[in-house]
């Protein structure tokens, strides 16, 4: 028997509805041609892919010619920091963004830094929030490019995006979004907000890994310069031939995300509610983050003078984290706890619990019987 899977933040299963769609783009009875020859099975296959431009873009109200298609929200994030302050570098070096970003953020500004770009990283406040008001004194006349996370992936913190990126367009300063884990829990409009660029990908919505998207703002207009040199796809700024069924795959996702986001959501906060209440009744426990300003799919505690491997170990019966899928191994804990100012001992005793469209109050109750067995031990 598979253990109760409460680690959504860190992939989601494919949606049987979006595997099924695929399937249709793979073998030879499908519409398995390269989207980019000229015949019909071309053809087919490009028609294919600009329906799943239509519904990426949907569901944050962008154009379809807005949407870049790119090997996953780590490729965007690549392309977008690195592509802006290469192309915009004439008008500065400095770059801003916060020591809680996913690290496809903080190795690119790394690399950046290398190059001879100078990058200021933001410590977040007690409770995961940017402070507006050390964003906006951390601005220069050479900054180029801000970039903040939307949705924490540890802790499920959201920020103010609305009022950071009306600041940064005061300013006339290029505001980058990474968003990988938005899509299906908070609304995006970049109709509304001046947003520039936006990394999204597939496998966090119940779409394959492998596959994701930049937008990049049309007006007014933003470009990058590419990463990956060849036959100039994606507007010459993404080149390689088109993963078809892996962006069917995307487009199918963000459109169930765009029809079922609202009730999925109030389902997962009562589920989330209901297992902290429960949790809260039979052990120490204090939440990393604001409740206030989280989403309901990812819960972040912090279990008093107990060790969160240790946790782990002893119920086997369920899948969760103790930080980033993404830090690999040899790290020591949560770096994203670590700057909201957690000691040691805290960071080691957090764990990350997420949950998703599949999880069911049957599997919260079984997920607490089995943690009820090692506090009343």
């Amino acid at each position: 028997m598979k253990p109760i899977y409460l680690d959504y933040a860190a992939t989601t299963p494919v949606d049987q509805r979006v595997a099924k769609k695929m399937l249709d783009y793979l073998t030879m009875e499908g519409e398995f041609g390269n989207p980019a020859s000229l015949h019909v099975y071309g053809q087919k296959a490009r028609e294919a892919i600009d329906i799943a431009r239509e519904q990426v873009a949907a569901l944050i109200h962008a154009d379809p010619s807005e949407i870049i298609w790119t090997s996953g929200a780590t490729e965007s994030d690549n392309l977008a920091l690195k592509g802006a302050a290469h192309l915009y570098q004439r008008k500065g070096k400095h770059i801003i963004t916060m020591k809680t970003e996913h690290k496809a953020v903080l190795d690119a500004c790394q690399h950046l830094e290398k190059e001879g770009y100078f990058v200021t990283y933001l410590s977040p406040e007690s409770n995961g929030l940017l402070s507006l008001e050390k964003l906006a004194a951390a601005l220069r006349k050479d900054t180029i490019i801000v970039s903040v996370m939307q949705v924490n992936n540890e802790t499920g913190i959201v920020q103010d995006i609305s009022a950071i990126a009306n600041l940064t367009a005061s300013h006339g300063i290029l505001f980058h979004v990474d968003a990988a884990q938005s899509p299906g829990k908070v609304q995006i409009d970049v109709t509304k907000t001046p947003i520039d660029l936006l990394s999204l990908c597939a496998h966090k919505i119940y779409g394959p890994k492998g596959i994701g998207a930049l937008y990049l703002r049309k007006k007014p207009r933003v470009r990058v310069e590419p990463l990956i040199h060849g036959g100039g796809h994606e507007q010459g700024m993404r080149s390689g031939t088109l993963a078809t069924h892996q962006i069917v795959g995307m487009g199918e996702s963000f459109h169930l995300a765009t029809q079922e986001m609202q009730l999925e959501g109030e389902k997962i906060r009562q589920l989330r509610d209901y297992f902290l209440g429960r949790l809260r009744s039979i052990a120490h426990l204090r939440m990393n983050g604001d409740l206030a300003h989280t989403v309901p799919h990812i819960l972040n505690l912090q279990f008093e003078n107990m060790l969160a491997d240790a946790i782990l170990a002893q119920v086997p019966t369920i899948a969760a984290s103790t930080a980033s899928a993404c830090q690999g191994k040899g790290t020591e804990g949560s770096y994203v706890l670590r700057a909201m100012g957690l000691s040691d001992e805290q960071v080691k005793s957090s764990v990350r619990f997420s949950f998703g469209r599949f999880t069911t109050q049957s599997h919260i109750d079984d997920a607490l019987n089995a943690l009820h067995r090692i506090f009343s031990g």
